[in-house]
């Protein structure tokens, strides 16, 4: 399944506020993480009637809660929330039993788990860096052919 495509403008007060009001959040302005701007919509396609989704802060407590923001547009006008929830407990095991990849989202989500979402332009960016690397790995880069 595609990952939704929709983007929402961070408001950034409003992800502060949120943020300090965490209980096992980061506590001081100061320890606060860097936010970006925009943020994507986490979740795979989805239809109108779901809220996009995009994760603000993971807990690294076991069993924390993280913190998500929710937006909707409808009307013309975008609406948003912060909202805490437990991470998705699902985990894939493919090879092994011992280990496994945990879903990403959170608990009860709509849809596919993220194991299940991809991203076409991230994957051609990371295959993309791939073959850089390789490239200088092995002498065939600029750097390397001019050495």
């Amino acid at each position: 399944m595609l990952q939704c495509t929709a983007f929402s403008e961070l408001p950034e007060m409003g992800a502060r506020v949120a943020l300090m009001g965490l209980a096992d959040g980061p506590g001081q302005a100061s320890e606060a993480p860097d936010l970006d701007e925009f943020l994507l919509c986490e979740l795979g396609e989805h239809d109108d009637g779901t809220e996009h989704a995009a994760q603000l802060w993971s807990s690294s407590a076991p069993a924390g809660r993280d913190l998500w923001m929710f937006w909707t547009d409808a009307d013309g006008r975008r609406t948003f929330r912060f909202t805490e929830l437990l991470p998705c407990p699902a985990v894939i095991h493919r090879l092994s039993v011992k280990e496994g990849d945990a879903c990403v989202l959170y608990d009860r989500h709509p849809a596919a788990h993220s194991w299940d979402v991809t991203d076409p332009l991230a994957d051609l960016m990371a295959e993309r860096i791939r073959e850089e690397v390789r490239r200088d790995r092995d002498g065939g880069g600029e750097l390397g052919a001019q050495a």
